[in-house]
């Protein structure tokens, strides 16, 4: 989308909540787009279309609103297979000790346990966000998914293929400590998920169970490190009794699981 004042193409907009604009970082700010709006009082903003972070056009309300669909662009659904393929090729790297052995099961089981993972750790980031009326995107990092697959190598990955990225104006502390913590709770469900699958399968599903319980109790532990730019740290900064209760548990858990 276009900043509307300076023309500039921004993937990831900022609505103003005071005129409905939508603007560059540069000019998100009232003050610095020169504000014709009421600054007594903040309104929603909704198109009268949806537009995707690609210039495509969708007819309806904006994903922010109660009852919409959620949509995604073509860049976002791009960026989500490239770091959901690369991911799941470093966990199958990690796991194995490089690319022998049967890399075909070992990708298929880390690609399911990582796709559900990780794709609806993020997706979980978006939809909590627009239910709060703001944009969301997944975009990602490239410089994350050469880590992760460089770090694979030795064992341990650096899980940090992209994240979602949020766009609004006053984001509360609180919105965003709860949209931080949507992502690793998600992945606790699934764990469980996958832990019940493990104890009932046979075969390739108990290998699934099993790799899909220990790879998410994993992503939902890493991602509670209060360490910027992951959850955690927005979790901690919130509220740091939730973010313990969540936390102590996680790591106790992945020093039993892996160490």
């Amino acid at each position: 989308m276009k900043c509307d004042f300076c023309g500039r193409e921004e993937d990831l907009p900022f609505t103003c909540n005071y005129c409905g604009g939508t603007f560059c970082g540069e000019h998100r700010l009232p003050e610095a787009h020169a504000c014709k709006g009421d600054l007594t009082r903040r309104i929603v903003a909704n198109p009268n279309t949806t537009r995707s972070w690609d210039g495509s056009v969708f007819s309806g309300t904006s994903p922010g609103s109660r009852g919409s669909p959620y949509l995604f662009s073509q860049k976002e659904v791009r960026d989500i297979v490239i770091a959901w393929a690369a991911l799941a090729l470093a966990f199958t790297i990690a796991s194995r000790g490089g690319l022998a052995g049967n890399l075909v099961t070992a990708y298929f089981v880390a690609f399911v346990a990582v796709g559900s993972g990780f794709v609806l750790h993020e997706l979980m980031h978006k939809f909590t966000a627009e239910r709060y009326g703001y944009w969301a995107e997944f975009r990602m990092w490239v410089m994350g998914i050469v880590l992760a697959l460089i770090t694979s190598t030795i064992g341990v990955i650096f899980a940090a293929p992209g994240a979602t990225y949020i766009s609004g104006y006053n984001v509360s502390e609180r919105q965003n400590g709860i949209i931080s913590l949507a992502g690793p709770a998600t992945n606790i469900v699934i764990a469980f998920v996958f832990l019940l699958v493990g104890i009932v399968g046979t075969g390739i599903f108990a290998e699934l169970g099993s790799v899909g319980f220990s790879i998410n109790l994993f992503l939902a532990a890493f991602n509670m490190i209060p360490v910027m730019p992951l959850d955690g740290a927005k979790v901690f900064r919130w509220n740091k009794v939730i973010w313990a209760a969540v936390f102590v548990p996680l790591l106790i858990g992945v020093v039993f699981i892996f160490f």
